[in-house]
């Protein structure tokens, strides 16, 4: 009776256990104490509360050192370092799964996950190739080629690996085997797509790429903080330790260190412009006119805070009003992929994804609210930010047949006549 009371506390069903017995257990992942021998000897005299304190804080400050680095090494190392973080994830998920279901001796389960991985990416990046590296593509013929037929690719290599899934299937663990299925393109969907907007918001300009991944960064040190010393009202049964002081500390500070590092990076063209190919060089680019987002304009301060700062107007880059809506998503909504991934966590009676960083998890224990966050600076972008792009629409331009070329300039003359623009240009 305690055992089945435990199981309804924890959010468990009839159909929950009818499931674990179907894959064979409970515990997928076991958990050990990764910490490195130097820390643990001298944290010894700590209590557990302390010393995963400071196993927390020192890591962490490793790891930022480290994002540091790669955004000196410029935006090739940056996409090498999703691309790696986007596969160690897939491995730490697909394993759960494989852990629960190499019990049964069915064909191709890993070979499959990561034969859907590669098709997955072929076509998503090859898509980011075709956009970004347009001239590229058209002035090589092999590209040329793949880059005209694709997505036919892309469809025939998924084609197959579906053929091979349903070859695959054994009597009596078909629902098991469509459980993985399903399992390995979920995966795909938040794994693969959002790293696949990660890539496409750093095309936008570093500062898209970096100040969204800060804000997360900040959020989760900082609403750790305040609920370590100050935490006293539990958030969500999903998260034990999480609470409303941390998530509201975590808040206030997130909007201000968002406001702060905009305006920081604003004023340096290697953040704010696009990152583009240049094809004289065969290398990336991040020089350009800063648009008026990045350019300081003057604001006036509601009357209800004039009296307050002393200040009737204020000088600051139009770009710190959108971090307040980055910083604010990454504090109230980001969170949420986090008690997602506890959630996860907690079906499978597992503590972390994996033991890859000591006192923090997996990978994806770290990475869990930056996916949810990448689609939503992505969706802003294109909502709020991106207009027409004229660089890539000359890019097309010029791959036309000079009769389409022609057709193309006498309509746009045409339309820049009638509308008078061609014949002030002439006159003056």
């Amino acid at each position: 009776q305690e055992s089945e009371s435990e199981n309804r506390l924890d959010g468990e069903t009839a159909s929950d256990s009818e499931g674990r017995s179907d894959f064979g257990g409970s515990s997928a992942v076991p958990t050990s104490d990764d910490t490195p021998e130097v820390l643990n000897r001298a944290l010894s005299n700590l209590s557990s509360r302390w010393k995963n304190w400071w196993v927390r804080g020192i890591l962490t400050l490793a790891m930022i050192t480290f994002f540091f680095i790669i955004i000196y090494l410029g935006p090739m190392v940056l996409m090498t370092i999703v691309m790696c973080v986007q596969i160690k994830c897939f491995h730490e998920i697909i394993t759960i799964g494989y852990n629960v279901y190499h019990s049964y001796d069915l064909p191709w389960f890993r070979t499959l996950s990561w034969y859907f991985l590669l098709c997955v990416n072929y076509f998503f990046y090859g898509e980011t190739v075709t956009d970004y590296f347009f001239t590229l593509v058209q002035r090589e013929e092999p590209l040329r080629i793949l880059s005209k037929y694709h997505r036919f690719i892309s469809f025939t290599l998924y084609l197959t690996g579906f053929c091979m899934f349903v070859l695959s299937l054994v009597k009596k663990h078909y629902r098991l085997q469509f459980y993985m299925f399903g399992w390995t393109h979920v995966t795909l969907l938040i794994v693969v797509t959002q790293s696949h907007l990660i890539i496409h918001n750093l095309f936008e300009g570093m500062i898209w790429f970096i100040v969204p991944i800060s804000c997360v960064i900040c959020n989760d040190i900082m609403a750790y903080m305040f609920g370590f010393f100050f935490g006293r009202t539990p958030l969500i049964k999903l998260s034990p330790k999480k609470t409303w002081e941390g998530f509201i500390g975590g808040f206030f500070s997130t909007v201000l260190f968002g406001w702060l590092l905009s305006y920081v990076m604003s004023g340096y063209r290697c953040f704010t412009c696009p990152v583009e190919f240049n094809n004289d060089t065969n290398s990336f680019t991040v020089d350009c006119e800063p648009s008026e987002l990045f350019q300081l304009q003057e604001y006036n301060i509601p009357l209800v805070l004039q009296s307050v700062v002393g200040w009737k107007t204020v000088r600051m880059y139009p770009f710190q009003i959108h971090s307040i809506a980055l910083s604010t998503f990454a504090s109230l909504i980001g969170p949420f992929g986090g008690f997602f991934a506890s959630g996860f966590k907690r079906a499978f009676k597992i503590k972390d994804f994996a033991n890859t960083i000591p006192g923090h998890g997996g990978i994806m224990d770290r990475f869990d609210c930056q996916y949810l966050m990448a689609t939503f600076v992505n969706v802003y972008i294109a909502s709020f930010i991106r207009g027409p792009n004229p660089s890539k629409l000359i890019q097309q331009f010029l791959t036309l047949r000079p009769d389409q070329q022609l057709h193309i300039f006498n309509t746009l003359k045409a339309h820049l006549v009638d509308r008078g623009i061609l014949g002030s240009l002439e006159d003056a």
